[in-house]
Order: structure tokens, then sequence, then C-alpha cells
């Protein structure tokens, strides 16, 4: 399960506490971290999330490998392609290498191992009524 806590930097406190007793005492405290201070604010340092697989889903691909996403699918896939020690694309449509513009590329192909050209692709995300529902 993927802890939000190490996706965003903590900024609360330098210790971090794992368990608590019934009372709201702390049972276990966990170790330490390091803690740092950037541009006058504190940040606790985290170790980086790695996976073995990163699972994206993408608009094209080149050939290469080179990634392009559509929409709000930019937002995370891009940092799970750079997380996973494998990344695997789904992707809706493969183009040759160089079709693709450069300043369009969101993953560069260093970051890809396989790409798979997916099928029958169902965006169900709006659904359209004509009457009143009885």
């Amino acid at each position: 399960m993927l802890d939000a806590g190490k996706v965003f930097p903590l900024t609360t406190s330098f210790l971090c506490f794992n368990r608590y007793n019934s009372d709201g005492s702390i049972n276990i405290m966990s170790k330490p971290r390091e803690s740092r201070s950037f541009d006058g604010k504190n940040f606790i340092m985290e170790e980086a999330i790695v996976g073995d697989f990163a699972l994206v889903k993408a608009w094209k691909a080149d050939r290469a490998g080179n990634l392009v996403f559509r929409k709000s699918a930019q937002n995370f896939n891009s940092p799970m392609c750079r997380a996973g020690k494998v990344c695997i694309a789904e992707v809706e449509e493969i183009v040759e290498t160089g079709e693709l513009p450069a300043d369009a590329i969101h993953v560069p192909s260093i970051y890809v191992q396989r790409v798979i050209l997916g099928k029958n692709f169902e965006k169900r995300i709006q659904v359209h009524t004509t009457g009143s529902r009885s």
C-alpha cells in the first residue's frame, strides 16, 4: 500500500509516532529521522519509494519508449515511471521513433522498459441521459 507520508515531505515535527495506547499516550515511538532546513522551512527527510514495477497508462508512445500522457494522467504517471525499477506502459497508439515532438514527451525512454499496445479502451467518465428516471 502506498504511504502518502513517503510521497510528500513531512513538515510537522522531528519525531514520528507509530503506535498509541488507548488513552492517547505514545506506546511505541519510531526512530528519529534526519531533518533539514530549506529556505527557512523545516523538513523531515524520508527515503524514496522504489517499486519493483510501475504500471502506467499513456496516450502515445514511440517505438523507442518515449511516452506522452493526456490530461490528468500527467499528474502521477510521470513520477511513478521514474520510481519503479521496471516501467511497463500500456498505450493507445504506438508511432515511429521521431514522430513525437521532443517538447511533447513527458517521460523519456530511459525510464521505460516495456510498451504494450492496449485494445478496446472504454472511457467511462460521463453517462448521458436524455429523459427523467422513473
